[in-house]
């Protein structure tokens, strides 16, 4: 059970940080007028398009020791992020990303722009507009990023493997302990993982789909 509740428990930590830092960016990118937006976009969404190798590639360079940033991190601050949980917590928050900003970038930009008007002619600030106006009224799409972020975590593999490695009870997630069973020809095992990952993930969404059977049409 292992590597299932160490998958979880990534799948949570990643998704709580993602929703801190998804809701402020999307928000940014929905209304702000800067030239940079578009950069900023097409960064967001490179996960979707990128082998999920080529950014576990990156940050195994970045975060290892031998070069700058890593050799820091590890030598400054005593903080390793390569083969440590810490790499998988990073690796899935940057591939994750997308999963989260785009639904809530989607629920933004369909909102209607006199609400917003109308909550700073009453002299309210973008925060409480954010937080009293904005969001209260996107939940479907708050929703909707959240659940795909949990649920993309969860079956990370390539980016998981690179950057974590595959080191029991530190970073051996359930998609990686079901490669490692297959390549081991534990077939019964590792359809057990399977199984076990495919009856939670219909769960999830099967909650999430009839819980937003009305609002979802938006997207």
């Amino acid at each position: 059970m292992q590597p299932l509740i160490l998958t979880f428990q990534l799948a949570l930590i990643v998704t709580g940080i993602l929703f801190v830092l998804g809701v402020p960016l999307a928000y940014w990118i929905a209304f702000s007028k800067s030239r940079f937006k578009y950069f900023v976009e097409t960064l967001v969404t490179m996960p979707l398009v990128l082998p999920p190798t080529v950014i576990g590639f990156y940050l195994l360079i970045a975060f290892s020791p031998q070069y700058f940033l890593g050799h820091f991190l590890e030598s400054y601050l005593g903080i390793r992020v390569v083969f440590s949980f810490i790499g998988l917590v990073i690796g899935s928050v940057i591939f994750s990303l997308p999963f989260m900003v785009n639904p809530i970038k989607a629920g933004l930009q369909n909102f209607r722009i006199s609400l917003i008007e109308a909550s700073f002619c009453l002299g309210k600030s973008r925060w409480e507009t954010l937080c009293r106006v904005v969001l209260p009224n996107i939940k479907p799409a708050l929703l909707t990023g959240i659940v795909m972020a949990f649920a993309h975590t969860i079956g990370e593999f390539g980016v998981v493997l690179m950057i974590g490695g595959n080191i029991p009870g530190q970073t051996r997630l359930a998609s990686i302990a079901i490669y490692d069973e297959v390549e081991a020809l534990n077939y019964h095992t590792a359809g057990l993982y399977a199984l076990i990952l495919v009856l939670i993930s219909f769960f999830i969404l099967f909650i999430f789909y009839y819980l937003n059977r009305k609002s979802f049409k938006i997207f």
